[in-house]
């Protein structure tokens, strides 16, 4: 049996463009997609903490260092510059693979720069 497990996570990134003409996707400075793990091409979900819309679509990799997070093509109807998105990306896993597996969670600020990361998420208190 495989499991769909949380394999990264960019939390609250702040989008900076929103290209409805542009091919599909999110560009990502490209700090964050090698920091969180999630690689070009990779199929992401998308879930915009402004208005609630939820995609999916795929990364693609932004200029290093730019802060870019560009939703591209029909997503940029659901997310404009200045909203606050959380970028996940899962992964099949084993239960063998699951018990050494660890998700990574990258945080950054509002200018989309690295924070700190993290690979667990804190508990939920009452």
């Amino acid at each position: 049996m495989h499991l769909n497990m949380l394999k990264a996570k960019i939390h609250r990134a702040t989008v900076t463009h929103a290209e409805l003409h542009y091919e599909g996707s999110i560009a990502i400075d490209g700090n964050l997609l090698d920091a969180s793990g999630i690689r070009e091409y990779e199929q992401i979900h998308c879930w915009n903490i402004n208005n609630g819309k939820r995609f999916t679509t795929y990364a693609l990799r932004a200029q290093e260092g730019s802060g870019i997070i560009s939703v591209n093509g029909s997503a940029a109807h659901r997310a404009q510059p200045g909203d606050l998105v959380i970028i996940a990306a899962f992964v099949g896993l084993s239960e063998a693979e699951l018990a050494a597996f660890k998700p990574t969670m990258v945080y950054v600020d509002r200018d989309n720069r690295i924070t700190h990361t993290n690979h667990s998420i804190p508990k939920q208190a009452a």
